[in-house]
């Protein structure tokens, strides 16, 4: 199906990114195919995209086959969102509203990937509530999500390194997270100022006896006051620096040297 190019869309309904959204229109169909590529055969799957906008990665996934369900709160946009569910009949529904206060589970009866161009200023906070359900696997089989690059790189971050921190816990601790392309801000109108990149996380095993909530209360205690040692950004969360000295972890440390596994037996030893 031919449709008119999305420059053309956007000129025609009088669109313009708006800064208070976070967002940040993308025109390459190239460069969007390539992003609509990265969760792999989407033919015939259930998708969620967050904030389509005039609906550049939108038409990249329904080119890949999939059924999408997109999330817009920018009601200036509807109407040309419209005019591409009319183009794929049955493809595409369009929910207007914000992302944060609507649950995915009510959205879906089946297994679902998100993919999305993410606002910069709601990206983290959607990522974090994504990853903190207590019922795992979750209904969501992949997601696939563009950051500013240094968010991205946060995720992803290996234990040691600068950018290692909560974000990169809670991605990883019963998920795999990998950079899978970054993004030049050139490609974007009206370029951002920072660079962007797309992160792929897949659901993991869930290491047993852990509570996820007591994961998100250790990280964020550990990584509160980074610079300290553990056993004074510690102190406030009942029983952790006990549970410190019942691994054998050196209280001394500090959180970025912890690596994965010593996080899931701290917050394991705090749930049970």
């Amino acid at each position: 199906m031919t449709l008119p190019p999305l420059r053309d869309v956007i000129a025609r309904h009088g669109l313009s990114a708006s800064k208070a959204l976070g967002q940040n229109f993308l025109f390459d169909e190239q460069l969007l195919d390539r992003i609509a590529a990265i969760p792999g055969d989407l033919d015939d799957r259930a998708v969620l995209e967050i904030g389509p906008g005039p609906g550049g990665l939108t038409r990249a996934l329904l080119r890949a086959g999939a059924r999408v369900t997109a999330i817009e709160r920018d009601a200036r946009c509807l109407p040309a969102l419209a005019e591409l569910a009319d183009a794929f009949p049955d493809r595409l529904t369009v929910v207007e509203g914000d992302a944060l206060a609507i649950d995915p589970a009510d959205l879906f009866d089946e297994p679902y990937a998100i993919v999305a161009n993410l606002p910069y200023n709601v990206g983290t906070a959607l990522f974090t509530g994504w990853l903190s359900g207590k019922d795992w696997p979750p209904r969501w089989t992949s997601l696939t999500l563009m950051f500013q690059q240094e968010v991205a790189q946060r995720i992803v971050a290996a234990p040691g390194t600068s950018a290692y921190g909560r974000l990169a816990v809670l991605a990883q601790w019963r998920s795999r997270a990998r950079l899978a392309m970054k993004v030049h801000r050139s490609a974007f109108t009206p370029p951002p100022k920072v660079m962007s990149a797309i992160v792929h996380v897949e659901p993991a095993g869930m290491p047993e006896g852990v509570d996820p909530r007591m994961i998100e209360r250790v990280t964020e205690a550990a990584f509160g006051q980074r610079r300290k040692m553990l056993r004074q950004s510690m102190k406030g969360l009942p029983g952790a620096v006990a549970a410190l000295e019942s691994l054998g972890i050196d209280s001394q440390r500090r959180a970025e040297t912890l690596d994965i596994d010593e996080f899931v037996a701290i917050a394991r030893t705090l749930s049970s």
